[in-house]
């Protein structure tokens, strides 16, 4: 096609639908604009000046192509055929199994002057080449359309009639309209059982005639003027965010922020396709019920955005609604709200006031009824075996082992309280709520509260340390009984946390060593693998498959693996976790291992220490200790003065937690190490020779390899 002939323009895609899910809204335009556009660009239908707009609201789906070619322009091709012995007759005419096979592919035309033979390395082949017309603007924008709605991530699929009342077809929700524009154009297309047209559907209330699209460059104005839509996902969020702020700051407040802040918007963002925002209040006596109790039934319940005090973060009695409406008078409107979310609010009021009554102590047996896992008993089974465990660290850790107990005790006892029974994510937060109230120690009410954190971020204090126990204690607890019923963690699956758990423990060990509870050259204290088979002794005999606690320390590792992997070296990762270290060392002996790899001796020492491995694996007999009178060569003589001479430098250094001068002391055995493979051969027939030579290097070994598996370094 001459590029002086080529023709484009702008294309429309929109389908009007019943209201879409909210939560999946935004995932859907894009998704949506996205296959559309992949299929057109697939068959060079698109300009290469092209802009591409989605637009996704409650209630349509709709991408604007702003260069969409009429014709595509010629496609050059090559298709493999078959043998040229198979293909063509003993005449040179085409045979009937390749006639078959051309007029397949829409080569039926073609004659054996228009084929070339061409050998693959083994035969003749016979090839078709060529040029054949480009996708022309209809079939292309026709496929691409069945492509998008095809592949879209719909949450749940559902099943309708259609206006004919005999067929129907699957989609989220119901399609009403169809909306196909190149230009002024209407575009011939059909899907869900509706052909093309300009007619779509404004604001459900504010605009209810159809309306009549005049051309893609027109749709967002149309929709926005006539039929009071903001089309836009993106638009329509920040006018939402920009008059929140505008609300709040008047009122001298503000929405707060965070991850559950957006979410919100995004949620409410689908939800409007005229977003107008309004104040409502309620009632301050309700500011005596915990504010998280309030602000979750605000956010999950009604969708409204509860107002803060800028200074404190206190919640104040006023929140802000996000309508679908903008009306002169909107007094109709945030009354409606208020009487809705009043009772809501007394409905918390209620709860509240009815846990109190009942002290948390007395809440722990009733546990006893409430099943954790049917092969791991109740729940009260479960806050016993994280009582041992918290004993079991707290006194460890120079921690008060009544408190930690304590705190273990309490911990699960708000799960039946009936706040958590409305408001399952305010379990713990209840808890500590409630402790408070009974007096509690202020350490155990914390330790209450934190429990379901995902990780813990700042340093261990005196005030966090039964926090940290607790925290602990439960991830032991769920680690070990989890995967020891065979409840493995398999692909994304991973239905009991057993992941996070993993992150959740590691960060724990990094806290305690930041907060001094552990010390960087004490690797003995709390030991994973330690912990973990008291975790195991906690459970009914039996309960668990063997080698629970040995599997749960390899899957902790591998996690801390994945998690390093983006902040160091692979390698230098895979060299230090190799041993299993304690974990409260690990970020210690990584820096010293990655200083390590920059020394020029690195390369040299890790060649030779894979090579070491690799001979000691193979060694037949048990390895003995050095015999001084066996060393014959003078560069074994010198490598065994040399580890003599730097092993007990190691050691100490090693104990004293200076795993960077551990290494640089290993770095000044370069020389006896060469010395050693460029003269000696280990491998000697004389099997006294072999098993000392075998000794010796068990021994450079055991020094090399005290801080990290070097030999991970070699490239």
């Amino acid at each position: 096609m001459n590029s002086a002939t080529v023709t484009t323009k702008p294309l429309l895609i929109e389908l009007f639908t019943e209201e879409l899910p909210p939560k999946a809204l935004q995932k859907l335009g894009h998704a949506f604009a996205e296959g559309v556009r992949k299929v057109l660009a697939q068959h060079q239908l698109l300009s290469q000046a092209c802009v591409v707009t989605d637009f996704a609201t409650p209630r349509r789906l709709a991408v604007n192509l702003s260069a969409v070619l009429e014709q595509a322009p010629e496609q050059s091709y090559t298709e493999k055929l078959m043998p040229a012995k198979i293909g063509l007759a003993e005449n040179g005419d085409i045979s009937p199994a390749l006639a078959k096979k051309l007029a397949a592919k829409g080569l039926g035309h073609l004659t054996p002057a228009d084929l070339i033979t061409e050998s693959d390395g083994k035969q003749d082949y016979l090839y078709a080449k060529g040029t054949t017309r480009g996708m022309a603007l209809a079939p292309g924008v026709q496929e691409a359309l069945d492509h998008a709605l095809n592949n879209l991530p719909i949450p749940k699929v559902m099943r309708y009639q259609l206006a004919d009342g005999v067929s129907s077809v699957k989609f989220v929700r119901p399609a009403h309209l169809l909306v196909a524009l190149w230009g002024e154009d209407i575009v011939p297309v059909h899907a869900l059982g509706l052909d093309a047209g300009r007619k779509t559907m404004g604001h459900r209330f504010m605009a209810k005639e159809a309306l009549s699209i005049a051309s893609p460059d027109t749709y967002e104005a149309q929709l926005g003027n006539e039929g009071k839509v903001v089309a836009s996902f993106t638009r329509r969020r920040a006018m939402i965010l920009e008059q929140l702020h505008a609300q709040a700051q008047a009122l001298q407040a503000t929405i707060g922020n965070g991850p559950e802040v957006d979410a919100l918007l995004d949620e409410v963002t689908a939800l409007v396709e005229h977003p107008t925002v309004y104040v409502g209040q309620f009632e301050e006596q309700f500011l005596g019920v915990p504010p998280e109790c309030l602000i979750l039934t605000m956010r999950l319940n009604q969708k409204y955005f509860p107002l803060f005090e800028p200074a404190t973060g206190k919640l104040t009695h006023r929140f802000l609604i996000v309508s679908n409406m903008q009306v002169d008078d909107p007094t109709n409107i945030i009354e409606g709200n208020q009487r809705v979310v009043r009772p809501r609010l007394a409905d918390a009021q209620f709860f509240f006031e009815t846990d109190r009554k009942t002290p948390l102590a007395e809440r722990v047996q009733s546990l006893s009824t409430s099943v954790y896992h049917n092969k791991l008993g109740s729940q009260l089974e479960r806050v016993e075996r994280i009582r041992k465990i918290a004993r079991h660290i707290a006194t460890q850790l120079g921690a008060d082992a009544d408190h930690a107990d304590r705190a273990a005790l309490l911990a699960k006892a708000d799960l039946n309280s009936n706040m958590v029974a409305e408001f399952p994510e305010l379990q713990g937060i209840m808890g500590a709520y409630y402790a408070q109230a009974d007096q509690e120690a202020a350490d155990v009410v914390l330790a209450i509260r934190n429990q379901y954190r995902i990780r813990l971020d700042t340093p261990v204090t005196s005030d966090t340390l039964v926090s940290t126990v607790l925290f602990m204690a439960e991830r032991l607890e769920t680690l070990t009984g989890i995967w020891g019923i065979g409840l493995i963690p398999t692909g994304e699956r991973d239905p009991y946390g057993l992941r996070r758990a993993s992150l959740g423990l590691i960060s724990a060990y990094e806290q305690l060593e930041a907060g001094g509870y552990l010390k960087v050259n004490d690797g003995n204290s709390l030991r994973l693998s330690d912990l973990l088979d008291f975790a195991a002794s906690t459970f009914r005999p039996d309960a668990l498959s063997a080698g629970t606690p040995a599997e749960v320390g390899a899957f902790v590792y591998e996690r801390y693996r994945n998690q390093l992997g983006g902040e160091f070296d692979r390698n230098v990762v895979d060299a230090v976790l190799a041993l299993e270290p304690a974990l409260h060392q690990v970020h210690a002996r990584i820096q010293a291992c990655a200083q390590f790899a920059r020394l020029p001796e690195a390369d040299s020492l890790a060649a030779a220490n894979k090579r070491i491995s690799n001979l000691l694996k193979k060694a037949d007999d048990t390895i003995g200790a050095i015999d001084a009178a066996n060393l014959v060569e003078p560069a074994e003589r010198a490598l065994a003065d040399v580890v003599a001479s730097l092993a007990p430098q190691a050691r100490a250094q090693l104990d004293n937690g200076d795993f960077t001068a551990a290494l640089a002391t290993v770095a000044q055995a370069k020389d006896a190490v060469d010395g050693f493979f460029n003269d000696v051969m280990v491998m000697a027939e004389d099997p006294k020779l072999r098993a000392n030579r075998l000794a010796l290097l068990n021994e450079l070994h055991q020094v090399m390899n005290q801080v990290a598996d070097i030999s991970r370094l070699a490239q």
